[in-house]
């Protein structure tokens, strides 16, 4: 097809949108809305299978603005396709309260599909959402009826290759053989510093040959070239495919285009006005669209219906014959739980001695039994971590249906993919790794708890306890770190059967992800019933602390511990007994969840009056001031760890009932 007048029209008016935007905000990115503005328009009116009025359809086409700094091009086209984005919000961009904040943010724009900025996540998402995809086909379509059959696309940038964690992502998408993905590289050749030259000389395209995806090239302004080279995308059978389309970045501007200078900055009221003349725009009003422009993105809301009916159709269809099927996924779209989800789950006996990720992997092979949501799996550490599903097989392109992944050594991409698949919706999604690797999935952790996913990330060998290893895989500040972020709750249990509270709690938390922090060395389970009052049950995991043991008395001192240190503290408390000392124990598995309780539970489990405190926990003491006091003393970490069997190192740096008993003593000057 040729490019006729009413498509330049329309192209032209997504470029300036963009540009008058960031002109009003001050701030923001023109460069690349006006050099993807073609492709998008293009995109968006005459690829995409997406419904303006219901931007939530499920078998809408999902696209993602990897390059999350061009976020005026997106936003320019959801307003003139008719989302729910005004154009006070466009003329607020990067303002307070708008619907167009500075890169696209899941929940608070219709349309978007994930949150995007950090380079290289939105790529890394997409991949995940072909994991739930492919998952939820499998389980749901019949030969009949398709009711999952849709493609994922992406426009993403220089910037976003170059992070490390598109490598992880691309590499294990073309070992799964996603033909659902398709993306568009906008081959623009600047980075902020300069031309990419100045830090690469790869070939891209043998780069993704080489992890199994399709590759094309194109020029990024012939719409001709850009169809073709998405139908021969559509038609692949066993391939993910990127096109790597040549752009000029800052479009049409006199000085800037094919310059740093139009990447992170407004053109400037001259350049603005200059490359308005040099494309044929009226330079007033600002913010214009023209009623051919409008009357020909009308289009796209009525063609949106159309195919969520068509759809409809089909489904209601399915709907009749398989009834019970279609009841499951409306619930798993929905987020529900199934009927009885926690039934038969594990209960440890405190004559049994196991690692924390032991238990860990008891409950989760007992609810996903229960949970056919439930999907997810390690970087290259399936058993270490414990979270095998048993009954299911490894998910691969001959076996869709395989519950378990293999992520292989990408813990940064593994952070990114789980949380694409809880964006994408249906699943329950997990990934594992060893606490000290955490560090490499910061920013997909964030990305997942800014927009609020349900994700379990669960953290095994969790302190010096890891043992010969040594200080190279011993988290001391891990623990602290996680803490830190917004919106995830931590929990490390102190034994069997917090544990399986712990994942009951994951479970239950849908607003944000949930770090699970778990131990390799073996824990006693704890007595419980010897002590029949309710307070101490394991259930009170929920409420992030809870008195565990306690004195007659009115305590002279409150012992707080988590994990593997929950026990160490419990035989404390006996030790001060027996010395006459009245102590209390409070396992104190979650801050977060602790926070979110009533004052008046809070005073209960550490009344304000008693000022002597310690907490033990093998890990950093950054932030335990909080909970311990100006009269507190923290036990824990305050160097790296050593070579050695964790047992030997738990007594060299002295995390053993003596140390926490003459501590106290020295607290109460005993």
């Amino acid at each position: 097809m040729t490019q006729t007048e009413i498509d330049q029209l329309c192209i032209n008016t997504i470029r300036f949108l963009a540009v008058d935007a960031v002109e009003a905000a001050k701030s923001g990115h023109p460069g690349l809305p006006m050099e993807a503005a073609a492709m998008g328009y293009e995109l968006f009116t005459r690829i995409l299978k997406h419904n303006p009025s219901n931007p939530k359809w499920i078998n809408r086409d999902r696209f993602i603005l990897s390059s999350g700094h061009g976020s005026m091009v997106l936003y320019s086209l959801l307003h003139l396709c008719g989302y729910d984005l005004s154009l006070d919000d466009i003329k607020n961009f990067r303002q307070l309260g708008s619907k167009a904040p500075g890169h696209p943010e899941y929940g608070e724009t219709p349309g978007i599909e994930t949150t995007t900025g950090p380079l290289g996540q939105g790529f890394s998402a997409g991949v995940g959402m072909a994991f739930a995809q492919r998952y939820l086909a499998n389980r749901f379509n019949t030969i009949e009826h398709k009711i999952i059959n849709h493609k994922i696309y992406a426009f993403c940038s220089d910037g976003d290759l170059m992070e490390g964690i598109s490598s992880e992502a691309a590499a294990l998408a073309g070992h799964q053989k996603f033909n659902n993905l398709i993306y568009i590289y906008l081959d623009n050749r600047i980075t902020i510093d300069g031309n990419t030259s100045l830090t690469t000389s790869e070939d891209t395209k043998k780069r993704f040959e080489a992890h199994g995806w399709f590759v094309q090239n194109i020029e990024g302004n012939n719409l001709e070239s850009f169809n073709e080279a998405i139908k021969n995308s559509q038609e692949q059978l066993e391939k993910p495919s990127l096109i790597i389309a040549r752009t000029h970045i800052g479009f049409g501007s006199p000085n800037k285009q094919d310059s740093e200078a139009a990447h992170g900055a407004p053109l400037g009221p001259e350049e603005t006005k200059l490359t308005k003349e040099n494309l044929g725009w009226p330079l007033e009003p600002t913010f214009f669209i023209p009623d051919e422009v409008k009357k020909e993105f009308q289009k796209t809301i009525s063609k949106g219906k159309e195919y969520e009916s068509d759809w409809q159709q089909i489904y209601d269809s399915y709907n009749d014959v398989n009834n019970t099927l279609a009841s499951e996924f409306e619930n798993v779209m929905k987020g529900n739980l199934p009927h009885d989800w926690d039934k038969n789950l594990p209960k440890f006996n405190e004559d049994e001695s196991l690692a924390t990720r032991q238990a860990s992997g008891k409950t989760l092979n007992t609810l996903a039994d229960n949970i056919p949501a439930i999907i997810g799996g390690s970087a290259d550490l399936m058993d270490s971590t414990n979270v095998r599903i048993k009954t299911s097989v490894d998910s691969l392109p001959n076996a869709p249906h395989g519950r378990n992944i293999h992520f292989g050594v990408r813990e940064h991409a593994m952070g990114a993919i789980v949380y694409g698949m809880a964006v994408y919706g249906g699943v329950i999604p997990f990934g594992s790794t060893f606490l000290i690797f955490s560090d490499y999935m910061r920013g997909s952790i964030r990305l997942a708890s800014i927009m609020g996913l349900q994700v379990v990330f669960v953290y095994t060998h969790d302190s010096i306890g890891v043992g010969e290893d040594g200080p190279t895989h011993q988290p001391i500040e891990h623990v602290a770190n996680l803490r830190a972020v917004p919106n995830l709750t931590v929990i490390r249990p102190g034994d069997a059967n917090e544990t399986v509270v712990a994942w009951k709690t994951a479970l239950q938390t849908t607003s944000g992800p949930t770090a699970l922090i778990l131990t390799r060395q073996k824990l006693p389970v704890l007595d419980r019933e010897s002590n029949k009052d309710e307070i101490s049950s394991s259930e009170n995991l929920q409420k992030g602390a809870y008195v565990i043991m306690d004195s007659e008395n009115i305590p002279d001192i409150i012992i707080i511990a988590t994990g593997s240190e929950l026990h160490l503290a419990i035989e404390s408390h006996k030790e001060l007994k027996n010395q006459g000392i009245d102590s209390r124990v409070v396992s104190m598995p979650s801050w977060e969840l602790f926070e979110k309780q009533s004052l008046d539970y809070k005073e209960q489990v550490l009344p304000s009056s008693i000022k002597k405190r310690i907490s033990v926990e093998a890990a950093s003491t950054f932030g335990w001031e909080r909970y311990v006091g100006l009269e507190g003393i923290s036990i824990g970490m305050k160097t790296f760890g050593a070579s050695a069997p964790g047992n030997i190192l738990m007594e060299k740096f002295e995390f053993n009932v003596k140390n926490i008993v003459s501590t106290s003593l020295k607290l109460l000057n005993r």
